[in-house]
């Protein structure tokens, strides 16, 4: 891959300007056969399917361009008794907005997004998301640190408001799927459109997933309210299931895509700690981490496109010690053509 890469790099630099002379006429040649032959190993790559074409197929055309406008968001909750004080965190960020445009030739792709916000100096966090999807393996990875977490803490009947800059977040959620019906059902279908799906079909799936991080109050809040609790959250949750998806065609112009793939925490590293006084939930307790994904593609001709993607997670963690629940997600609608 990294071999395509950088000869798809090469490719788009190389002079297209004429030279002049012998040499420069012979380089000029030489240009342009090196331009054919990496454009004959994308295009060999590239309709190289791994699926059954009466099912899924390429799209037409060489070069697709989107625009996209993506909003996340994310909520915690936690709760746990210490020192026979019972304490409650009910928090969540403020909601990211950007717009990206990307443009993909022969599945080797580019993007850049704005924020808005950030520009404004509105928005001050900070989000990395990586999502992979081919015939077997789908990925779905994202880091987040943010300082927007707001929301209420609870100790017995004390209730302390959290605004911005009060807390620090640092999380990473990610989700592995591999599709067993791999040669019919396609994730890229719905996601990125680098695939067409042609008649309707499902999956059973199989999967892992992983949601850690931190949560803790800020120097900021200790500066504004000396008396205010020294609260911190970790979380650490693996989980390992199973899930079925499906890809609904109606029509020649209408894909719908759900998914679902629980999975059971099978090991756990939770710990809810406030003013240094700490309780651990217990490593190995069967709980659950939820990822969902809907997806609608409308495909007005066979080069112009629209739709909606939504991919999100959920943690359900509950013991007798600590209770800490996790919601993340990301929504996205685009608009796209095929040249």
């Amino acid at each position: 891959m990294s071999k395509i890469l950088i000869a798809f790099v090469v490719f788009c630099v190389l002079p297209l300007s004429p030279l002049v002379g012998g040499s420069g006429l012979h380089a000029q040649n030489r240009d342009r056969q090196m331009r054919s032959r990496v454009d004959s190993m994308l295009t060999e790559r590239y309709y190289r399917t791994p699926y059954d074409t009466s099912y899924v197929i390429r799209p037409e055309g060489t070069l697709t361009l989107k625009v996209r406008m993506n909003q996340t968001g994310n909520s915690f909750h936690a709760k746990g008794t210490v020192n026979d004080i019972y304490s409650k965190a009910d928090l969540k960020t403020s909601h990211k907005t950007t717009f990206s445009v990307a443009g993909i030739y022969r599945g080797i792709g580019v993007g850049m997004a704005v924020n808005p916000s950030k520009w404004k100096g509105i928005y001050k966090d900070y989000e990395f998301n990586l999502n992979y999807y081919s015939s077997r393996i789908s990925l779905d990875f994202s880091y987040q640190r943010a300082t927007t977490l707001a929301g209420d803490i609870r100790r017995d009947d004390n209730l302390e408001r959290l605004e911005s800059d009060d807390l620090i977040l640092k999380i990473v959620n990610l989700a592995g799927y591999y599709t067993f019906n791999h040669r019919r059902f396609s994730f890229p279908a719905a996601f990125t459109q680098s695939y067409i799906q042609r008649r309707s079909a499902g999956s059973w799936l199989a999967g892992i997933s992983y949601q850690g991080g931190s949560i803790k109050t800020s120097d900021d809040l200790k500066a504004r309210n000396p008396n205010a609790p020294d609260v911190q959250i970790n979380i650490g949750h693996i989980g390992i299931g199973g899930g079925y998806g499906y890809n609904w065609v109606l029509g020649k112009k209408w894909l719908l895509h759900f998914s679902m793939l629980p999975t059971f925490v099978v090991y756990n590293r939770n710990k809810f700690t406030v003013n240094g006084e700490r309780k651990k939930a217990q490593h190995m307790r069967f709980n659950m981490i939820f990822n969902e994904r809907a997806a609608v593609v409308y495909n007005f001709s066979s080069r112009y496109f629209a739709g909606a993607t939504l991919v999100m997670n959920n943690s359900v963690f509950d013991d007798d010690v600590v209770v800490v629940n996790q919601n993340k997600w990301r929504a996205r609608a685009f608009l796209g053509f095929r040249l």
